[in-house]
């Protein structure tokens, strides 16, 4: 097998050659590109642990005001120390409700709108310090680029980016302007998995030998529709690629328990899915009723549930599973195995275990809960459920965010991160075309994830200056 492995990398192009098995069922163009991209040679300037110079007021553009875009202006106009002084969004409509929604707090940014390429005048202001991106998939690595050249941070949502020389990109260009490229990975923010991190980091688990996260969540029906997505983007994208499509909300919280990128990195993945068993037959069942459906009868759509398994030069495991079509209830999974215990979230509520017997008791909850929680949580949490965003969660990152910008201290989530967790999309599609053989994960930090620390000191405060407003 060793042998076997190694030919494969050399023919994949991930040792940088071509692509083997192209024709594969399942495979496409969009995942080839991958292949023959060699990471350029620069200085390399080490993003982790980096802190930007504090400011006093964070002026913001938010670009894309759509379904996640409206909800962080409805956010961050809430958070102290924050100016709106730009939104674009190609529909004008859209840019105008999110003007009215910030000028109800006193905010009054300049539109751009109707333009493909609009963004870029965002971006070029002056009077922006971070560019918060809230676009279909395809556009937030060259979006998050432009932003960083332009001198500006950039935030993302998920993925930061879909092919691995965008990946590689994205650090080259981070690195190369000395600005943050955060992935805006709202579970990392929720409560049990930042008191797992604190219970991790406290060494309750011992050794955590695996783990397991997933993003199961029926969407089947939200892909179909005409209103759903503009243009049909998600559609489109579980039609042109395979593999795992968005592994970071599963992903995120179990790499920073397992210290990937601070003591360990990702090895190399393999990855299977199953064939398409639902969306192609939505589509032909639409199709008889309405037109507009036919151009996506017999499009080559993703397997229905693919799995990935990743191994760590440290020898620990992750089992990652995307499943947006069939009927299971909503699940991210969030299994953490350890020498001395273990925790799961799904199905909720979040459990712990110490030994075979069984999961600690309600009693036994509330003390780990009381001692476990972490300070992040104690003071911001409340208030964070009270503005919303999957529960809190989201004001949580966005809170948390701002405030490491104004006072000057590293993100949690930095560069490498988006990077790595992202490239799991273009490696997995790999490892599904290639009858699911094993794939390297690039190491984005040069080898500095032997000595860099784990981020994200969640009982820390940072700054503590900044505070929630729960009225106008």
């Amino acid at each position: 097998m060793k042998t076997n492995r190694r030919d494969f990398l050399k023919l994949s192009g991930v040792a940088g050659t071509g692509l083997a098995g192209a024709g594969l069922a399942g495979f496409t163009q969009r995942d080839t590109d991958m292949q023959p991209f060699q990471p350029p040679k620069w200085e390399r300037f080490n993003m982790s642990g980096y802190a930007a110079p504090k400011m006093d007021v964070v002026r913001i553009g938010v670009i894309g005001i759509g379904n996640r875009g409206s909800g962080a202006l409805r956010r961050l106009v809430r958070i102290e120390g924050v100016e709106i002084t730009a939104i674009s969004d190609l529909d004008p409509a859209r840019a105008k409700k999110g003007s009215e929604t910030v000028g109800e707090w006193g905010h009054k940014p300049v539109l751009y709108s109707g333009g493909a390429e609009d963004w870029k005048k965002l971006c070029e202001r002056q009077d922006v310090d971070l560019v918060y991106i809230c676009t279909p998939w395809a556009l937030h690595a060259p979006q998050a680029i432009f932003a960083m050249e332009h001198g500006k941070h950039a935030v993302t949502e998920l993925p930061s980016a879909q092919t691995l020389e965008d990946c590689w990109k994205l650090v080259e260009t981070s690195e190369k302007t000395k600005r943050h490229c955060m992935l805006l990975e709202n579970v990392c923010y929720d409560f049990f998995e930042m008191m797992t991190l604190n219970m991790a980091r406290q060494g309750f688990f011992g050794e955590i030998m695996h783990g397991e996260g997933a993003y199961i969540h029926d969407l089947l029906m939200a892909n179909f529709s005409k209103t759903g997505y503009s243009n049909m983007w998600r559609l489109e994208e579980n039609a042109s690629r395979n593999g795992n499509l968005y592994p970071m909300h599963g992903l995120g919280s179990i790499a920073q328990i397992m210290d990937i990128n601070y003591g360990d990195k990702m090895d190399f993945l393999v990855s299977v899915s199953t064939d398409d068993f639902m969306m192609g037959k939505k589509a032909e069942e639409l199709a008889q009723a309405d037109d507009f459906w036919k151009p996506y009868v017999g499009r080559p759509y993703r397997g229905n549930l693919n799995t990935s398994i990743i191994r760590t030069s440290r020898g620990k495991t992750i089992m990652l599973q995307h499943d947006v079509t069939s009927p299971r209830p909503y699940s991210r999974i969030h299994l953490l195995s350890g020498t001395k215990g273990a925790a799961m979230k799904y199905p909720e509520p979040g459990r712990i275990a110490t030994s075979h017997e069984g999961w600690l008791s309600e009693g036994e909850m509330k003390a780990i809960e009381e001692k476990y929680t972490p300070e992040i949580t104690k003071r911001v949490g409340e208030m964070a459920k009270q503005v919303g965003g999957h529960g809190g969660m989201d004001t949580l990152m966005d809170w948390r965010l701002i405030d490491c910008l104004r006072n000057g201290l590293p993100l949690d989530i930095n560069v490498y991160d988006a990077a790595v967790w992202s490239s799991i999309v273009p490696l997995s599609g790999a490892s599904v075309a290639n009858r699911s053989m094993p794939v390297e994960v690039p190491d984005f930090t040069g080898g500095l994830w032997r000595s860099n620390k784990p981020l994200m000191d969640i009982n820390l405060v940072h700054g503590g200056n900044t505070r929630l407003k729960m009225s106008k």
